[in-house]
């Protein structure tokens, strides 16, 4: 063949090549903008690695959150033995295997980084080039193509990732606001402040929608309930548990006059139809008369709550194991109390109590049996809760919140 052929025929293998390219670009890209499937791209990808370019052995490695393993084909054998963080890092440009210490990476001939700005995104090993392609030759120099190639896919499949991401992301927000509309319901917004009782509560979440509960209901002229309550877990989970168990206490309260302890097998029975033994409620119910001044209560494996008459002090731990951890509960205790003028019941959850300092100490119990008592005194019991808080927030310092605190405190006259 003379020069001038030769020539000819170099150049129509460069306007080969470059028509090929600009081919396989369009076709990914006509791909992606169609929303084709992973699957789909990935297809195109091989077919193109394999049958056009002819590579006969290749393993694709892409990040998401962790290195996975996102294509192959041409591999005889296990590769568990490639750690891409160990033999693949330090790979910042194409590379080719000549020598690894290990072994499954020896049967490659080359290592292809993918990067975004300065992050690895991807590497593709690809092995056994056949030389003997006249038509399109996969020799070092078209690697860049390749590179490209594996660019435009690896970047096509994450953004179908974090599109998808986005959707789960913004279904989840919308299930939080309505879970949380749902749970600032469940509290009453109207409690009773007059010469008999004076009640008021405060609650601060730590996430959207947590688990904890406390109500008022007024039984009849002469008697009133108050309660709190905790879900294990938190989120929508919770905030739906505890909503099915706030309606299912109000039913019983309202149709029926039980006994508590007959109320916390009613209760105890529901939560475990409810939740089905995943998830458990800690309970604390109070039932009083204004005429006779008792006060009867359960603790069902809630925190204690503190009783203060302005003399002493006393926590009210009779009760049984909380709701929903076993399906027929043992020995529920019931205590009765006379309550004394001016007297006041602080219940919390354990968010409360458990908040932790600079030291990693918690608040404790002690702590704010100290606040309560040196409370007693006090005409209203929202300027008692605002100074319990007062006293945790001094106590924690610069240390978060790690949970939800609910604070219900009852002042009877």
């Amino acid at each position: 063949m003379s020069d001038g052929a030769n020539k000819v025929h170099k150049l129509q293998e460069k306007l080969s090549m470059k028509d090929f390219k600009l081919n396989q670009l369009l076709e990914i890209t006509e791909a992606i903008n169609s929303n084709s499937s992973v699957e789909k791209l990935l297809d195109i990808y091989n077919y193109v690695l394999r049958e056009q370019l002819g590579i006969q052995k290749a393993m694709l490695f892409n990040f998401d959150g962790d290195w996975k393993l996102l294509m192959k084909y041409g591999v005889k054998g296990s590769i568990k033995d490639i750690d891409v963080q160990k033999d693949l890092m330090k790979i910042k440009d194409i590379t080719v295997i000549e020598s690894s210490s290990k072994k499954s990476l020896n049967t490659f001939d080359v290592a292809i980084p993918v990067f975004h700005k300065s992050n690895p995104l991807a590497f593709l090993l690809i092995g056994d080039l056949n030389e003997d392609e006249l038509k399109i030759s996969p020799t070092i120099k078209h690697m860049p193509f390749v590179q490209t190639l594996t660019n435009i896919i690896v970047v096509a499949i994450e953004n179908k990732r974090l599109a998808k991401e986005a959707i789960h992301q913004a279904r989840m927000r919308k299930e939080l606001e309505l879970a949380s509309e749902m749970q600032s319901m469940l509290l009453p917004s109207d409690l009773p402040q007059n010469n008999f009782v004076d009640i008021a509560a405060k609650y601060l979440a730590h996430q959207e929608v947590g688990g904890d509960y406390y109500d008022f209901i007024r039984l009849n002229e002469d008697e009133f309930v108050f309660c709190m309550a905790d879900v294990s877990g938190k989120g929508v989970g919770a905030a739906l548990l505890m909503s099915n168990f706030q309606a299912n206490l109000r039913a019983i309260l309202k149709y029926t006059d039980f006994p508590l302890k007959r109320l916390i097998e009613e209760l105890n029975h529901g939560v475990m139809h409810s939740a089905k033994g995943e998830k458990f409620i800690t309970f604390f119910i109070a039932r009083y008369n204004q005429i006779s001044r008792k006060l009867r209560y359960v603790n069902a494996g809630h925190n204690p709550p503190v009783l203060s008459d302005g003399k002493t002090i006393r926590h009210l731990n009779a009760g049984c194991a909380g709701l929903g951890m076993v399906e027929h509960l043992p020995n529920i205790e019931e205590e009765e109390i006379f309550i004394s003028p001016k007297s006041v019941v602080v219940c919390y959850t354990d968010g409360l109590v458990e908040i932790e300092n600079d030291s990693g100490e918690d608040y404790s119990l002690e702590r704010l049996s100290e606040v309560v008592r040196r409370n007693s005194g006090i005409s209203k019991t929202s300027l008692l809760n605002e100074d319990i808080y007062k006293d945790v927030n001094q106590f924690r310092g610069k240390s978060p919140f790690a949970d939800d605190t609910a604070l219900l405190s009852v002042r009877i006259n």
